[in-house]
């Protein structure tokens, strides 16, 4: 009996959030090909803005294996990882050359823009500014870089406006 040997593909690892660097470092403890893409964005302090790189996908980090048994263990075991992105038939693979492309994107100092767009009544909460940590509904788009979420209390609705790269999409494991 001959075991096949499994070629190795590109695919997207899920990490904990704010953990793409830790991953990325443990990774490549485990002599894994690992890919996490950065980007350098203003930083908004109270006190100052600051150049800082950050991850182009947050919460993702890129990983190339053949996802033999013990390797698919050896990359979810990693400290910070949570799954592989795939559906219910297993991981799915990247193209290479949208690696590739992404390698060379991340590379050159031109600006990235990203974002993946909200849809009405998608729910939400705000990672960043003096609304960290509500919870609300995406109701519109304001302008360009403004949202407006609603939050509902007592039966009525409150809504706030806050900048669109403040905000996140409640995972849907979280929403109930």
């Amino acid at each position: 009996m001959t075991v096949d040997k499994l070629i190795p593909a590109w695919y997207v690892l899920h990490t904990k959030s704010r953990f793409e660097s830790v991953v990325n470092e443990g990774l490549h403890k485990k002599k894994l090909e690992v890919f996490l893409p950065l980007v350098t964005v203003a930083s908004r302090r109270k006190d100052r803005k600051k150049m800082i790189r950050v991850p182009l996908f947050p919460g993702y980090v890129f990983v190339k294996s053949d996802l033999h048994p013990h390797h698919h263990l050896d990359i979810v075991k990693t400290a910070g990882a949570v799954k592989l992105v795939g559906d219910k038939s297993g991981p799915i693979s990247v193209p290479e050359e949208t690696i590739a492309s992404l390698q060379i994107m991340v590379a050159s100092d031109s600006p990235i823009t990203t974002g993946s767009a909200f849809s009405q009544g998608d729910r939400v909460v705000v990672i960043n500014g003096p609304f960290t940590g509500v919870i609300g509904v995406f109701e519109r788009y304001h302008g360009a870089d403004r949202i407006v979420v609603f939050i509902e209390a007592l039966g009525q609705f409150a809504a706030v406006e806050v900048n669109v790269e403040d905000v996140e999409r409640v995972p849907a494991v979280v929403v109930s």
